[in-house]
C-alpha cells in the first residue's frame, strides 16, 4: 500500500478534515493560549494544522510557555500537523486530542531536523543508538514529562537509517530525522494511549531514561518499535507493536552513555508483537497480512540485546502474544550480565527462527578490558508455541561459560517439522565472536530445543511436537552439568541426543525411559 492511499485510508480512520500534506484542515474552538488548569494551546501560538505548513515554530513555542509557567499541558486539537523537530521540557505533557497528527515532514534544502549530536563513545553501538537529537520529538535532561491522548504520531518524513526510504542522500545526513521520539537521561516520563505510525529507525529510543511507563500504544513501524536502552524501572503494558522490518519491544545496555550501565526492574506485560502486517494495515484496522515470500525475513519480537555492556537483571515479562514473528531472545555478547528473569504466561504463533533464544557470546563491541558476561537464573513457564518454523529453541553459552539456572516448565513447542535425515547429524559450529541470533548456527540438531555449553538445567512438563515426522531427536544437549527431565513429552523417536554431559536424569516421562547418568557420557536416551 503507497504513502498516498494510507493517507486516504488513515484520514478517514482518524477523522482528519483534510489529509496529511494538504491545506484546509478544520479549525474547531480551542482553548485559551494560557487556560486556567496549565493548558496552552498550540494553535494560539501559530500552529495552522493543516498538513502542510511548518508548525514546529508554534509547537515549540507552545511548549516553552508551559514550561516557562512551571509545567503544564500543550493541548494539540484535530488537525495535521506537519512538523520537524519538538523539543520537549520539564514538567510539560504534550496531548494529542483524537484526531490530532503530528506529521514528519519531509527535509528539504531549507528545512529539516535538528542536527545529530557529538557522541565520543559512537564506535560501541550503530549511529541510531548514539545519537538523539536528529528526531521528531525529543528531551535530554528531562523529568516528569509526558505525551498522551489519542492522537497519531505519523514519521512519515523520518528516514530508517539504512539508506532506504530517505529523502536526503546521506541516511544519517544533516537535516534528515531518523527517530520518532528519543530521550536521553530523563525521569518520571509517561507514554499513554496514543498512535505511531511509520517511526524511522525506532519509534521510540529511550536512553538512560528511569521511571518510564510506556502504556496502551499502537504502533505500526517500518524499523523498531521500542528500544529502551539503560533504562531502570520500567513498565511497558497493553501495546500492540507491529514492526516487519525489526524488532518490536527492544531493551538493550549499550555503551552510548559512555559507561554499562544496566538495563533493570523492566517489566513487559499483556503486549502484542507481530512482523507479518503491512505497514498501515494495524492502524487502519484492515489488517493485510504481507506476502508468503516475506516470512523468511519477519521480525517483530521482544528480543533483549545485542548491545550488551551493561546488562540486564530483575525482568519480567508476561501474558504476552507473538503472532508470525521470530521468538523471544536473550541476548549478552558485549561483557554484560542478565540474570533474574522471569517469563510467564506467552502464546505463540508461526514464529520464525527458535522460539526462545539464550546466546551468551563474546562479540565485545565495547572498551576493551571487558570480561565475558554471564547468563543465570532464568524462568520460562507457561508458554504455548504452534506451527514454528524447523528451528529449534537453543539455549547456547561458550566454553568454559556457560548459561546457568535455566527452568523450562509447562511449555509446548509445536514444530513444522520434516526435516531431512542429514540435519540429525550436523554438528554446529560455535560462533563465538558472531551477531548473536538463532540463525547463527545454521540448521541445528534437534526438534525442540539444542543446549550447548550450560550447568542446571531443569525441564518440567515441557513437550515437543511436530506436524510432520522430523529424524532429529527432540533435544539435544552438549557440554551440559546438571540436567534433570520430569515429565517431557516427544514425538516418535529419539528424546535426548547427549554429548559430554554429566549429572543427567529423566523421570516420569511416558515417551523417554526413567534414566540417571552420572557422566560424562555421550549417547541417546
Amino acid at each position: 500500500m503507497t504513502l498516498d492511499r494510507r493517507s486516504m485510508i488513515l484520514g478517514g480512520a482518524f477523522g482528519l478534515a483534510a489529509l496529511p500534506g494538504t491545506a484546509g484542515a478544520q479549525v474547531r474552538p480551542s482553548l485559551p493560549a494560557l487556560a486556567s488548569g496549565g493548558w496552552v494551546d498550540v494553535r494560539h501560538y501559530g500552529a495552522k494544522g493543516d498538513g502542510t505548513t511548518i508548525d514546529t515554530p508554534a509547537f515549540n513555542r507552545a511548549i516553552d510557555a508551559a514550561a516557562a509557567r512551571g509545567g503544564g499541558t500543550v493541548h494539540v486539537p484535530a488537525g495535521t500537523y506537519a512538523c520537524y523537530t519538538i523539543r520537549l521540557k520539564s514538567r510539560v505533557t504534550l496531548h494529542l486530542d483524537n484526531g490530532a497528527t503530528i506529521l514528519a515532514a519531509a527535509p528539504t534544502a531549507s528545512g529539516g531536523y535538528d542536527v545529530a549530536e557529538p557522541n565520543p563513545w559512537d564506535m560501541f553501538q550503530d549511529f541510531g543508538h548514539s545519537h538523539w537529537r536528529n528526531s521528531l520529538i525529543w528531551g535530554e535532561g528531562l523529568h516528569d514529562i509526558a505525551i498522551v491522548g489519542q492522537g497519531l504520531i505519523w514519521g512519515k518524513g523520518l528516514g530508517r537509517g539504512d539508506g532506504k526510504d530517505n529523502w536526503l542522500k546521506d541516511p544519517n545526513g544533516p537535516g534528515t530525522g531518523n527517530k520518532a521520539i528519543a530521550l536521553k537521561n530523563c525521569r518520571n516520563v509517561l507514554l499513554r494511549d496514543f498512535r505511531l505510525l511509520e517511526g524511522g529507525w525506532f519509534a521510540l529510543l529511550a536512553t538512560g531514561v528511569d521511571n518510564l511507563t510506556i502504556d496502551n500504544l499502537l504502533v505500526d513501524t517500518n524499523r523498531d518499535g521500542f528500544d529502551v536502552d539503560c533504562c531502570r524501572n520500567v513498565r511497558i503494558s497493553n501495546c500492540t507493536v507491529n514492526s516487519p522490518y525489526d524488532d518490536a519491544i527492544c531493551p538493550k545496555s549499550s555503551y552510548a552513555l559512555g559507561e554499562p550501565r544496566i538495563t533493570e526492574n523492566l517489566t513487559i506485560a499483556n503486549c502484542f508483537v507481530t512482523g507479518n502486517y503491512k505497514i498501515g494495515s494495524v492502524i487502519d484496522g484492515s489488517w493485510q497480512k504481507m506476502p508468503a515470500s516475506f516470512a523468511k525475513t519477519i521480525h517483530g519480537r521482544i528480543k533483549f540485546g545485542t548491545e550488551s555492556n551493561g546488562g540486564f537483571r530483575n525482568i519480567a515479562i508476561s501474558n504476552c502474544v507473538f503472532e508470525d514473528s521470530r521468538g523471544l531472545a536473550f541476548e549478552t555478547v558485549d561483557g554484560a550480565m542478565i540474570e533474574d528473569v522471569v517469563v510467564d504466561n506467552i502464546t505463540m504463533r508461526g514464529i520464525v527462527d527458535a522460539p526462545i533464544f539464550l546466546r551468551l557470546g563474546k562479540r565485545m563491541r565495547g572498551p576493551t578490558g571487558r570480561a565475558i558476561g554471564t547468563m543465570r537464573r532464568i524462568s520460562i513457564q507457561n508458554v504455548v508455541s504452534s506451527n514454528a518454523t524447523p528451528l529449534p529453541s537453543v539455549i547456547a553459552g561458550l566454553v568454559g561459560h556457560p548459561i546457568e539456572d535455566v527452568r523450562i516448565s509447562d511449555v509446548y513447542l509445536h514444530h513444522v517439522g520434516g526435516a531431512p535425515a542429514a540435519m540429525a547429524r550436523l554438528n554446529p559450529p560455535e560462533e563465538e565472536l558472531g551477531y548473536p541470533e538463532a540463525t547463527m548456527f545454521g540448521d541445528l540438531p534437534a526438534t525442540g530445543l539444542f543446549v550447548r555449553h550450560a550447568r542446571n538445567l531443569q525441564l518440567s512438563n515441557v513437550e515437543v511436537a511436530v506436524a510432520a515426522p522430523d529424524p532429529r531427536p527432540a533435544f539435544r544437549f552438549e557440554d551440559v552439568a546438571g540436567a534433570d527431565a520430569f515429565r517431557v513429552k516427544v514425538p516418535a523417536g529419539i528424546g535426548f541426543a547427549l554429548r559430554d554431559v554429566t549429572g543427567f536424569r529423566t523421570i516420569g516421562s511416558r515417551s523417554v525411559p526413567d534414566r540417571t547418568i552420572a557422566g560424562p557420557f555421550t549417547g541417546e536416551v
